[in-house]
């Protein structure tokens, strides 16, 4: 098993080896930087908020699960689309206990020194989570409380390390059809570094009902259209809760009109509008995707899944 090194500084937080591994790109000081693909991905999808707490990352571990069951193209009806998760929140990464991979060991490295991510439900997923030492006043086996303690300058080259330095064949031998990036919520380095050096296909922006939500959704929008990153559609998180005695929709966090006046005004596909199930919750904090075990959903559950699948179904649409 090969090991990271421990010369953590500026041009290399993640502390990688440096022999054999091309490395993310270099900011020119006067030169624009020419955007690049990520290695061994043919495309990339990025799930992005205004704020945090509106269920971003479950909905991006649910996204790429329901695009890894959509059909490739030009292929047999057998053949699965081949999906990842990167974790971009650097400060706060939740991919780790989403995934099932919060006591997983350390990820390995290649012969060239890239990172070979970790795999669970059949997506391989990387996460800054997945790198961060224990805290020596840590009780436990997790890393949840091991805090990322950086200045932006170091943040943006983590970022570049995760984006260039991972090899996303290592899981099966073949590249990526989607890549399925989970970015930390507001508008600072962390979407900025994606907008300069990658060529993004697209982005699902999440919200909830609430208007200071909706006033953060509109400064997102308008930074991803300033880095030139197409916005494929919004979508309403936590919209209703279902009675699960009469099965009657209720609007917990206000109605949905502000939303949808929204995306009318903005001109931004509506790609769904997801009620509010707790299950899907439980699912996520014992690290499992809801929908891949036996439970017979609720009725709230079954109007979520057939919205993520119809939400993962306008994303492909969007972007194959």
């Amino acid at each position: 098993m090969l090991k990271r090194t421990q010369c953590l500084f500026h041009e290399n937080p993640l502390g990688l080896p440096r022999k054999g591994v091309t490395g993310a790109p270099q900011f020119p000081r006067r030169t624009p930087v020419v955007k690049r693909n990520i290695p061994y991905v043919k495309r990339v999808v990025a799930v992005a908020s205004g704020k945090g707490g509106v269920g971003k990352s479950t909905v991006a571990v649910n996204l790429a699960l329901h695009l890894a069951l959509q059909r490739t193209p030009f292929a047999s009806s057998s053949q699965r689309l081949r999906v990842g998760i990167l974790d971009l929140d650097i400060f706060g990464p939740s991919i780790p206990t989403l995934m099932g991979l919060r006591n997983a060991p350390e990820p390995e490295l290649t012969t060239g020194g890239a990172i070979v991510p970790l795999t669970n439900h059949g997506l391989p997923c990387m996460s800054m989570g997945f790198l961060l030492p224990k805290s020596p006043n840590q009780i436990g086996d997790d890393f949840d409380d091991t805090p990322v303690v950086w200045r932006g300058l170091m943040v943006q080259k983590a970022v570049q390390q995760l984006l260039f330095d991972v090899d996303w064949r290592a899981a099966s031998g073949n590249e990526l059809d989607v890549l399925v990036i989970d970015m930390p919520p507001g508008t600072g380095d962390v979407p900025l570094t994606l907008g300069q050096l990658v060529n993004v296909n697209g982005t699902v922006i999440v919200s909830t009902p609430q208007d200071v939500a909706l006033s953060d959704v509109r400064r997102g929008m308008s930074m991803f259209k300033k880095v030139n990153i197409p916005i494929i559609g919004l979508l309403l998180n936590e919209a209703t809760f279902i009675c699960p005695s009469c099965t009657t929709a209720h609007p917990l966090f206000g109605s949905p009109d502000a939303f949808r006046r929204t995306a009318e005004k903005m001109s931004i596909d509506i790609l769904g509008e997801l009620p509010l199930v707790s299950e899907v919750s439980f699912a996520g904090d014992a690290g499992k995707l809801y929908g891949l075990d036996q439970q017979e959903p609720s009725h709230g559950g079954e109007m979520w899944l057939e919205g993520m699948a119809k939400v993962a179904g306008h994303v492909w649409n969007a972007v194959k």
